[in-house]
């Protein structure tokens, strides 16, 4: 019997989850894991020891041999409605190409949107630009300011974002400030040029201002507070880059895309 990889097994779990209308909160609590820990079973990134595969098997009604054999028969799965498209699937790049210039011109409209307000510090910042970016791409399947962000201390933080702010300081592009607020210095940005807003989407600038207007005027707790909690920062372990794939697998009060929608369209 040939045997399911971690990535199959991960993909065959969503497949019947769906099919027996079970959410990932559902399925979780079934098994009696977390769903960050479900998350990671279903991306292949986690193994499953055999007392979970008892109860994925009992949940999703199949047997041990049958769940894991590759060449499971179909009359085994439940009833699922299958549509054919002819219209080739679009790729998607999880990993971002990083556009310097991009990322400037993101980074330029950013601090401009957020000028003047007091909670809107260097480290709020990184994590507003990660949200803005996890949000395009959970909508979109695209990246906006093509970086990438590493886990560290629970937050995300933008990879090599020094060496990057150097070049935007050094080109006078922006510029560094202290300021003192209840007794702590912060670091904050001021834009010395204008963004071009005839280089940024449409649909870009509306996550970005979307965005800001969520969270612009939350305290830096409870901007921690969200980031540290949406479901990519989650799971990924501290260190790790995060994933952009992890976008897709957000709920309320996270998820930015409209499923229900987009399902009734296609």
């Amino acid at each position: 019997m040939d045997i399911l990889t971690k990535l199959e097994l991960g993909a065959r779990i969503i497949q019947f989850r769906k099919a027996k209308g079970l959410s990932q909160d559902d399925l979780a609590k079934s098994i009696s894991i977390s769903r960050p820990s479900l998350v990671q079973i279903e991306l292949g990134k986690r193994n499953i020891d055999i007392f979970e595969m008892q109860h994925l098997a009992s949940v999703l009604g199949f047997s041990i041999d049958e769940f894991l054999s590759a060449n499971i028969m179909t009359t085994s799965e439940p009833d699922v409605a299958y549509i054919t498209k002819n219209t080739k699937p679009k790729e998607r790049l999880s990993i971002p190409v990083f556009d310097f210039h991009k990322f400037k011109n993101t980074f330029l409209y950013i601090i401009e949107k957020t000028a003047g307000k007091a909670n809107i510090n260097e480290s709020i910042l990184y994590k507003i630009l990660y949200l803005i970016d996890f949000n395009n791409y959970e909508i979109y399947e695209t990246h906006l300011s093509t970086i990438l962000y590493r886990k560290l201390s629970g937050c995300p933080i933008p990879k090599n974002i020094g060496a990057i702010l150097k070049k935007l300081l050094d080109d006078e592009s922006i510029l560094r400030i202290k300021t003192k607020m209840n007794g702590v210095i912060q670091l904050r940005y001021i834009p010395l040029e204008k963004s071009n807003l005839t280089l940024m989407l449409a649909s870009e600038k509306e996550v970005i201002d979307k965005t800001i207007n969520l969270i612009g005027n939350w305290t830096e707790e409870q901007i921690v507070d969200y980031t540290k909690n949406d479901m990519p920062v989650k799971v990924t372990k501290e260190g790790d880059d995060i994933n952009y794939e992890l976008a897709f697998y957000r709920e309320a009060p996270f998820t930015v895309r409209n499923y229900t929608a987009q399902n009734e369209e296609e």
